[in-house]
């Protein structure tokens, strides 16, 4: 009798989540799994320092600036990470800017320290005072340094910039945050597939915490204000944060929080990783801001740049110990040739520590409510990513991908979640990398959204490149769902990215310079018409289709004319475009009131029917040659018609239950900018007439250039 032999199969634990959601993985099984493994061997480390909330995270409590005791007495230390210098000792007002004073220790961690009691500095070394490191690096030069860790920096009228001692009394917050309690679960492609499904009404309303999906109103508080000037903090809270909770948004992103030398960086080359930039106003100016959003039910997501570092040597971190290799990789590899800017080496206990105190210190003082990771890809890949299509899996599981920076990730991510419940983590990722928005425990990285960044660059081909007859309809619903199935995305038309200089807004693709002549309600303009009607359409199409949530840049929601251009030597250094014309949407006279009415309509339609949070997405009808598109989302039904000159009275669409239906939105209102040709509230009757396998349908009337979107009535 023949002895079967037994085949042992390999199986990867660490990848098997991934897998049985995305099948297409498990040729890369073992890529998964020691992805997951990496990760395993930074967590351990971690869980050996307390875990996500240990001595790991309290980095910003131990180092730079803080007050403790020594030997019985009371004071300030001061601790800088600096393994390759020779000498440091700390100067400022406190001591005359006498660096032969207050020398540092260094320890066998390369830890330098040195303590300051109040009895001898306590009317000198007071909140305010002037503060800076004078290092003597490895290479033998000797330079006044900004520490690390430190919590303000200011630009004093040299221009030059320098640290402050902050001590200032204890900000006292008057509102809870909004916490996310999302309901929302993709359905598996078995049960979207079923027959049975079609006809099945499903349940809808408010979301569990009232606010429906994630709304985000990212936003920059320097070009925030009208003036041609930087906008501050106090503005930004008294002006703009009003607009956002009108509009019906529940979450606002701010960018360029951390200080940073170059205002036209955007705020992306930064400095001092824990120091609030100055421009915008104080630490406590921005506490007040969060605080303020808070009481209008506003969550705040910070713009955290962990992915690169500015190269300047005076303000930042490149070469404090006299190396270039202490925060970053040595040689070519730390230098981020298209950003001009340095990479972090993120296998480094000590910058580990640095950045995931960071996004503690940002959570636990400020009270931020998640971040937007900038430049995720590049952290992912050892060549960033550029240049690459990222067309197959073999793309992303390759000897380029950047195992640390995969780890570190994932690290801070627990953290944030750790920190805070209900925290919302987003990633700028284009590549797409397989369980970027999935838990870490499962092997992913543990993000909670990702960026839907192909869905703008879209629309601007489309205009670019194609006239409005030649609009594809399955091609656009198609590259609206062109998302990983299982992880949440951010839907958008259009970020901060599409509005930079060199490129245009879609209100200015659309209607170009016809915005500067026509946009008054006494002057007629069939391109403004065109241009308004699309604008709302592409503006709900990707509402609806485009991701879990919804992400807008501040002003495009009332079509925002101009391009941003921050002050440089190559326009005069000019705040021109540096800033928002809100008399544009605050004129009665002039059509941007409509925009905008609608985009707060929208936002409310999620608040009504969760519409964002439920995944449940199907075709209805789709006629290329009439250029109509019908599909359903949840209960809501939304009918396109993207005809340059066609109306259709009459037209019968396929509706899933068999209920009458009652236009809740319609592009062509009035109030936002429309025609008025289709009746407030109308009501479409249920008709027992079949249609492309349903048992039902209705009749509506849908001009040219508009859409609807319909309810079943209750």
């Amino acid at each position: 009798m023949a002895v079967r032999k037994v085949v042992k199969v390999k199986r990867y634990p660490g990848a098997e989540p991934l897998i049985e959601l995305d099948p297409w993985l498990k040729p890369y099984a073992a890529h998964l799994q020691n992805r997951f493994d990496h990760y395993r061997k930074f967590r351990a480390v971690l869980d050996e320092h307390g875990g996500p909330l240990g001595e790991m995270t309290t980095g910003h409590l131990y180092f730079g600036l803080n007050r403790g005791e020594c030997d019985g007495k009371l004071g300030v230390w001061y601790r800088e990470w600096a393994p390759g210098a020779k000498g440091l000792s700390l100067v400022g007002d406190f001591n005359g800017w006498d660096r032969r004073r207050n020398l540092l220790v260094k320890d066998r961690w390369g830890v330098w320290s040195v303590f300051l009691p109040d009895e001898q500095y306590a009317g000198r070394l007071r909140h305010g005072a002037k503060i800076k490191v004078h290092v003597v690096g490895a290479d033998g030069k000797e330079m006044f340094r900004i520490p690390a860790y430190i919590r303000r920096v200011v630009q004093e009228e040299s221009k030059a910039f320098i640290g402050e001692y902050w001590e200032p009394p204890v900000f006292k917050f008057k509102h809870k945050g909004p916490v996310r309690n999302s309901k929302f679960e993709i359905r598996n492609s078995k049960e979207a597939q079923s027959s049975n499904v079609q006809n099945v009404s499903l349940p809808y309303g408010r979301g569990s915490d009232g606010r429906g999906g994630l709304r985000v109103y990212e936003a920059h508080v320097g070009m925030a204000t009208q003036e041609e000037k930087v906008g501050t903090f106090k503005e930004f809270t008294a002006n703009v944060l009003p607009r956002i909770a009108k509009l019906h948004y529940n979450a606002v992103q701010l960018m360029a929080v951390q200080e940073h030398p170059y205002y036209g960086s955007f705020g992306y080359h930064v400095s001092s990783f824990f120091a609030v930039s100055s421009r915008f106003g104080t630490p406590e100016d921005l506490k007040e801001l969060i605080d303020t959003a808070h009481g209008l039910g506003l969550a705040v997501i910070m713009d955290l740049v962990h992915s690169h570092a500015v190269k300047n040597v005076e303000e930042g971190l490149n070469r404090f110990d006299g190396t270039d290799h202490q925060y970053f990789h040595a040689g070519v590899r730390g230098q981020h040739v298209a950003w001009d800017s340095l990479v972090f080496d993120y296998s480094k206990f000590e910058v580990q520590r640095f950045l995931l105190s960071n996004v503690r210190y940002w959570l636990e003082e400020f009270r931020f409510d998640g971040f937007r990771f900038d430049g995720v890809t590049s952290m992912l890949y050892l060549d960033h990513g550029l240049g690459k299509n990222f067309t197959s899996y073999d793309d992303y599981f390759t000897l380029n991908t950047d195992g640390d920076a995969v780890a570190y990730l994932q690290l801070a991510n627990d953290v944030a979640h750790a920190v805070r419940k209900g925290v919302v983590v987003v990633a700028e990722d284009m590549s797409g990398m397989p369980g970027l928005a999935r838990p870490t425990k499962e092997g992913g990285l543990g993000f909670d959204y990702r960026l839907a960044m192909g869905v703008p660059d879209y629309w601007i081909k489309t205009l670019k490149e194609k006239g409005d007859e030649q609009w594809n309809l399955n091609e656009i619903y198609g590259m609206l769902l062109n998302r990983r199935r299982h992880e949440k995305h951010l839907g958008y038309a259009e970020s901060h990215d599409q509005a930079l200089v060199g490129d245009k807004t879609l209100a200015f693709w659309l209607m170009d310079k016809e915005m500067y002549f026509s946009m008054s309600k006494l002057t007629p303009s069939l391109v403004v018409d065109r241009g308004i009607a699309l604008h709302k359409m592409i503006r709900l199409i990707t509402f609806a289709l485009g991701g879990e949530g919804y992400l807008n840049f501040m002003g495009n929601e009332f079509g925002h004319p101009e391009w941003i251009d921050f002050p440089r030597q190559g326009n005069n250094w000019s705040y021109k475009h540096a800033r928002r014309l809100w008399n544009l949407v605050d004129d009665p006279l002039l059509k941007y009131g409509g925009l905008n009415a609608f985009d707060r309509a929208m936002q409310m339609m999620d608040e009504t029917y969760n519409l964002l949070e439920d995944s449940f997405v199907e075709q209805l009808a789709c006629h290329e040659d009439t250029k109509q598109l019908v599909f359903r989302r949840g209960p809501l039904v939304f009918v396109f018609n993207f005809h340059v000159i066609a109306s259709y009275v009459g037209l019968r669409i396929p509706v899933p239950d068999a209920k009458d239906y009652r236009v809740i939105l319609n592009t062509d209102s009035e109030c936002f900018g429309g025609q008025g040709r289709v009746p407030e509230d109308a009501l479409y009757p249920c008709q027992a007439v079949p249609m492309y396998g349903r048992g039902q349908s209705v009749q509506v009337y849908l001009p040219t250039r508009t859409a609807q979107v319909l309810a079943p009535v209750k």
